[in-house]
């Protein structure tokens, strides 16, 4: 693992984006098509932001996300809409993405027909993921219904998750597809996941998912 540390958000969210796009850059010269994984939530919008603004050739880009809610795109809590709007513009527009959730299916067969048409898309070139403070990545988070299967190495690309309390099942990308990505970048703020970080680095990844990937990562931190 190797850790960067930034004196402010800004800095930080402007640096992850030159990175993955330097990443990307270098990606689309060895392979025709190339695959970018992102996290939702609003943490790192601004970093969409500026990558959207990227003078690359998006067309050969396909982007993924490396987990998402059992909603549809009109919902408040779909990653799918957050990454339509704050990446998938500007100059990102030509980019092709592929949305998780499936209009009349269920999560369980959307997560298997899935797995097999990205399959082709392995491995993940440039891969963005944050970390809970509970040590989760994606939607690997420790305890929940479908993590064990998630973590085994010979685990799909997708895997259906359910959180204790919740009722919206998760899509995740599988612990054997995020190890497996050419550039991984973790982005991480707050003195709160500062420790956890520690603290995960010395665990296994069962009980700290994000252990999963740090021995192959960049792990941006700021305190604010």
């Amino acid at each position: 693992m190797k850790l960067n540390e930034y004196t402010t958000r800004d800095a930080l969210m402007s640096a992850v984006a030159e990175a993955i796009a330097a990443d990307l850059s270098q990606a689309l010269t060895r392979r025709e098509t190339v695959t970018l994984a992102v996290p939702g939530g609003t943490t790192p919008g601004p970093v969409f932001d500026a990558l959207s603004g990227v003078d690359l050739d998006w067309s050969r880009v396909h982007v993924v996300l490396s987990d998402e809610r059992w909603v549809p795109e009109d919902h408040p809590q779909s990653n799918a809409a957050l990454i339509r709007k704050r990446l998938l513009t500007g100059q990102a527009a030509s980019a092709a993405f592929t949305p998780y959730y499936t209009e009349g299916s269920d999560i369980e067969t959307a997560a298997a027909q899935l797995s097999s048409s990205l399959a082709p898309m392995l491995p993940i070139d440039v891969l963005l993921l944050g970390m809970g403070a509970d040590m989760h990545t994606a939607s690997l988070f420790p305890g929940a219904q479908g993590v064990a299967a998630a973590m085994e190495d010979d685990a799909p690309m997708l895997l259906p998750i359910t959180i204790e309390g919740q009722d919206v099942k998760r899509f995740t990308l599988s612990a054997p597809a995020l190890r497996a990505a050419g550039m991984c970048h973790v982005l991480i703020t707050g003195e709160e996941k500062r420790t956890a970080l520690a603290q995960a680095d010395k665990l296994e990844p069962a009980q700290a998912p994000v252990k999963t990937v740090l021995d192959n990562s960049i792990v941006h931190w700021s305190a604010a």
